[in-house]
């Protein structure tokens, strides 16, 4: 039976989970924070290869989802949470322990895994626990994580790097996850909601997903829209020391206070609009997607090619609003798409097909570009995925008001 008010526990579960999910931010952009200083160490590492630590983290991280996904019907959700949590922040911490390339490269593929849990059962049980008329905003203040943890990824990781080293970086980012870790064994698995249709389980649930058109239209959006963030969030640092001429400390500063600011109201925003007007439309979280990924695409164009660099801060502040806006309602419609029963699983399978087409890929190949020609003409890609992706949503959106007309 549907909710039609929180769970008495739904508050608790919010809380803690965005604590988490700041620190599961955190801890994966502590690596564009410190990637120039790990560059130029006794590491040295190339473009394709700091690439690379991005992309392996993503290919553990989407090909683990699956499997926690289909066993989430069969554990405490809550205690694999705990586990998950756990394994990212020892994991990040032995990154800075790392002798050679290949135990970083190791450290940040482990980390995946980890996420993977969280990531994929997290938002499952957030939709258990609250009513499907406050998910829009209820996933907007768990997605403001996102930005905030970013923001102390760079802030945090580019101070200790600049005070100490970036191996410190990784020890600092990695530690506070255990506390959290022992706080999720203390929250109890809370009960699943069930509409009483009958589902598939374990991996066949998969098969029934990808029957789904409309969880198919959002999940091909969502992978244009991973490329292009996965491309912004490694590169940006990088691009504003090469094209700009910035320090790379000052260079954290200003990306961690641009993200925290615009991801805080972007994120808020979005889904709190998207709550406004789903009382006229049940697309309301694909039109509010779909029409802000368009209007960022000639921002973040005019960011990547200005010479400014005033320009270049107003016009990314600009694009970086309207690219968060979407995530709180892309989320809130992938578990609205499905069974209740199908929740984790649609998470698990999105968590999947985004990195595996979308940020997986970008940072490495905007890597490999780079070193064949520079940084500031490979990462033109960026605002042709962000076209791609608000044109699918956009579609998605008219195409499930036809099938409701």
């Amino acid at each position: 039976m549907a909710l039609d008010r929180p769970r008495p526990q739904a508050w608790t579960v919010l809380v803690v989970f965005t604590a988490m999910n700041l620190l599961n931010y955190m801890d994966r952009y502590v690596v564009p924070a410190v990637q120039e200083s790990i560059k130029h160490s006794s590491l040295a590492l190339s473009d394709a290869q700091i690439g690379l630590l991005a992309s392996a983290f993503l290919w553990v991280y989407m090909a683990s989802a699956p499997i926690f996904g289909a066993q989430a019907a069969k554990r405490s959700r809550t205690r694999v949470i705990g586990l998950g949590v756990a394994i990212w922040s020892i994991a990040t911490a032995l990154g800075g322990l790392a002798a050679n390339y290949g135990q970083l490269l190791a450290a940040r593929a482990t980390v995946g895994i980890g996420e993977a849990a969280y990531g994929t059962i997290a938002p499952a049980v957030l939709a258990d626990v609250f009513p499907e008329r406050m998910r829009g905003r209820i996933f907007a203040l768990f997605y403001m994580a996102i930005p905030v943890g970013a923001a102390l990824g760079y802030e945090v990781g580019g101070l200790v790097d600049h005070m100490y080293s970036w191996r410190a970086a990784f020890f600092v980012a990695g530690a506070p996850g255990l506390l959290f870790a022992l706080m999720a064994l203390g929250l109890k698995d809370p009960p699943r909601e069930d509409d009483g249709a009958p589902v598939p389980s374990g991996y066949r649930s998969y098969g029934a997903l990808l029957k789904n058109p409309p969880y198919v239209r959002t999940v091909l959006g969502y992978i244009a829209y991973t490329f292009a963030l996965g491309g912004i969030s490694i590169w940006m640092p990088s691009f504003l020391v090469r094209v700009h001429g910035m320090a790379l400390v000052d260079a954290n500063k200003k990306l961690g206070v641009v993200v925290a600011i615009t991801g805080l109201v972007g994120t808020f925003a979005g889904g709190w609009i998207a709550d406004a007007i789903a009382k006229r439309t049940r697309q309301a979280n694909l039109w509010v997607s779909g029409i802000t990924m368009l209007a960022a695409v000639p921002l973040a164009w005019w960011a990547l090619v200005t010479p400014s660099l005033p320009t270049f801060w107003t016009a990314v502040f600009a694009a970086e609003l309207l690219l968060f806006a979407s995530t709180g309602p892309i989320n809130a419609a992938i578990v609205s798409e499905v069974a209740p029963a199908l929740r984790a699983a649609a998470m698990a399978l999105s968590i999947f097909a985004i990195h595996l087409l979308g940020d997986a890929i970008s940072p490495t190949l905007i890597g490999w570009i780079s070193d064949r020609d520079t940084l500031a003409h490979a990462v033109m890609i960026i605002p042709f995925a962000v076209i791609v992706s608000g044109a699918i949503w956009t579609y998605a959106a008219w195409k499930g008001e036809r099938a409701a007309s």
